[in-house]
């Protein structure tokens, strides 16, 4: 991968993850397809672009009041049990497996948001409009 297109597919990857649209989705798709890299090591690039991207966003949704910390501390705990059963669950169903896996979830969500009713308008105001 040339500089140019690592920095633009980096660009589009973080920006997608910070608005919630999936930026682990948007940076797995772009280094299979467009960067021919192998699934399973799309996903470990991903899960380490990561962690810069999701502390920064995590501080400025907290500063605005946007995360419910209840509802995220028990998530999170299941979660850490999740990748300790996934990371062996991904290696033992290999590249081409996963990577069907990965498309018919893409698909599946793809569909469910096409039909979904809108959801917006239930969010806090940010704590920075505040008066």
């Amino acid at each position: 991968m040339d500089l140019l297109m690592t920095v633009l597919t980096g660009l589009l990857a973080g920006a997608a993850g910070a608005m919630g649209i999936g930026g682990g989705s948007v940076l797995i798709i772009l280094l299979t397809v467009f960067f021919n890299v192998a699934q399973i090591q799309a996903q470990g690039i991903n899960l380490l672009f990561f962690i810069p991207i999701a502390v920064l966003a995590v501080i400025i949704y907290a500063k605005r009041g946007h995360i419910k910390w209840r509802t995220v501390l028990p998530i999170s705990a299941a979660g850490l049990l999740g990748v300790v059963l996934g990371v062996p669950l991904a290696a033992y169903l290999g590249d081409t497996l996963l990577s069907k896996i990965f498309a018919g979830i893409l698909i599946l969500v793809s569909i469910k948001e096409l039909f979904a009713k809108s959801r917006g308008g239930n969010l806090p105001p940010d704590k920075s409009d505040a008066n």
